[in-house]
């Protein structure tokens, strides 16, 4: 049986993702520890912060999703002519 290559990117993907998970997890847990006032404050605040930041991120999507484009458009005549990216 086979695996496509985009599984394997969906599964290294998703094994980063928990890993963060758990590093973020256990390290509001020592925040617990050490200074429960400040660890519930951060979990009440984090809601907060994510939705503050959303903007930003949609703003560096837009602008990510724009410079491939012209990035597409700038490199045409050179794919036209037969010129392939090695790596």
């Amino acid at each position: 049986m086979r695996v496509g290559s985009r599984q394997l990117t969906f599964r290294a993907g998703m094994k980063s993702f928990l890993v963060k998970t758990l590093i973020l997890f256990v390290g509001w847990c020592i925040l617990l520890v050490l200074s429960w006032p400040l660890a519930l404050l951060a979990l009440l605040l984090f809601p907060l912060v994510w939705l503050l930041t959303l903007p930003f991120r949609l703003l560096g999507l837009a602008f990510e999703s724009l410079l491939a484009l012209v990035s597409a458009v700038l490199f045409l005549p050179a794919r036209l002519f037969g010129w392939r990216r090695t790596a």
